[in-house]
């Protein structure tokens, strides 16, 4: 039998305060517990190991229960292998045959699977896989007073590592809304109130019923999820397993490369060529995921211009956008640990007029992109 337990409503996303980075390991899953599991159906059940599954998006310890005299598999969803070893656990911790007590909430499809909200070894009553002290990439990050902002040789600010160093950004959040409209929303972009869909972004009338659908449907197919698409357009920026930037000054451009997806990289082009020039015929009409990128310097912000992005892909919560959109992003280093983001999306197809949106990044220093790749609609 299963104990059924209340949980509250997911732990909202407060953008831009550490207070984020504390949230639970329940909301900060990368792509939101709720979208596949349902907090009103909380399960307690005890199994035995017969297979530990070490592999992105998610980790799963595969169980088999008794139930009624019969034993059955289930399947317990856990965090990234990334944010477990950040946490000190490998897929050596457990092993099969070990017998657990496991509770979470249980897939909305009905399926043997449950979200591994605890998970303690039987024989020693010691909880593990948890995720208490690092829930985020974000919250690995060593306190300390920054540095000054690195220049190169031409005095422009560096947008990655000095020389002989690594490092890579990571964003304090990953929803995406216009500036100033302060709705609650959980990490992943789950609405707290599908009521306030109209108060996000300025959507178009069809846009709006489009995002109220998707958040109807707990973003459940989403496909930077279920087909493993690129956190593409201005997403990258708000993908929470960060993003590297790695310029390549002879030959004037920046290689952006994703710590999420499957590390799929673009590049944004410094050189001066118009969107539209002779420089980018080869994509003529050719519609991409990270569209056709230009930048140029204004003082100490690097100015991207991009467009001629495809459909296939949904901004951050699953907000719809169109072929027509043009994203421009400001990014400022105000000093070593720290880049302004400002953006501003105009998209005729799908909003009402252009719009604006602002987060910071953190410099997480020391250390390239984890391995990290997604699986086609894994389990």
């Amino acid at each position: 039998m299963f104990a059924v337990l209340r949980f509250p409503r997911p732990l909202l996303a407060l953008a831009g305060t550490a207070a984020a980075v504390f949230a639970s390991a329940f909301a900060q899953a990368h792509h939101g517990v709720t979208t596949k599991f349902d907090p009103k159906q909380n399960t307690a059940f005890e199994g035995r190991i017969s297979r530990v599954d070490w592999a992105n998006p998610h980790a799963h310890l595969f169980l088999l229960v008794n139930q009624n005299g019969e034993e059955l598999p289930w399947y317990v969803e856990l965090e990234s292998p990334q944010i477990l070893e950040l946490n000190g656990w490998s897929e050596d911790t457990l092993h099969a045959g070990e017998m657990l007590k496991v509770e979470g909430p249980r897939a909305r499809d009905g399926s043997r699977q449950i979200w591994g909200n605890s998970v303690v070894r039987k024989d020693d009553g010691k909880a593990v896989m948890t995720t208490d002290k690092f829930p985020t990439l974000l919250s690995a990050l060593p306190q300390r007073t920054a540095p000054p902002t690195p220049r190169g040789a031409d005095g422009k600010p560096l947008l990655g590592a000095p020389k002989g160093d690594a490092g890579y950004w990571v964003p304090t959040l990953n929803t995406l809304q216009e500036d100033g409209a302060k709705v609650a929303m959980a990490a992943n972009g789950q609405l707290e109130n599908i009521a306030d869909a109209a108060r996000v972004a300025p959507l178009q009338n069809w846009a709006l019923k489009l995002y109220q659908f998707r958040q109807n449907n707990f973003l459940n197919s989403d496909p930077t999820y279920v087909a493993c698409r690129p956190p593409a357009g201005p997403r990258k920026f708000l993908d929470p397993f960060g993003i590297q930037l790695l310029e390549d000054k002879p030959l004037q451009r920046i290689f952006a490369i994703a710590g999420g997806g499957n590390h799929d990289w673009h590049l944004i082009y410094t050189d001066g060529r118009a969107l539209d020039g002779d420089a980018f015929d080869l994509d003529a009409g050719n519609q991409l995921y990270y569209g056709r990128n230009s930048a140029h310097w204004e003082g100490d912000t690097l100015v991207i211009e991009s467009e001629g992005y495809n459909e296939k892909f949904w901004l951050p919560g699953g907000l719809p956008h169109s072929d027509l959109m043009h994203a421009t992003e400001r990014l400022t280093r105000v000093d070593y640990d720290t880049l302004n983001l400002e953006l501003t999306i105009n998209d005729p197809g799908t909003y009402t007029r252009p719009w604006k949106a602002s987060w910071t990044l953190k410099w997480l220093d020391g250390a390239d992109p984890a391995e990290h790749y997604c699986q086609d609609n894994r389990l």
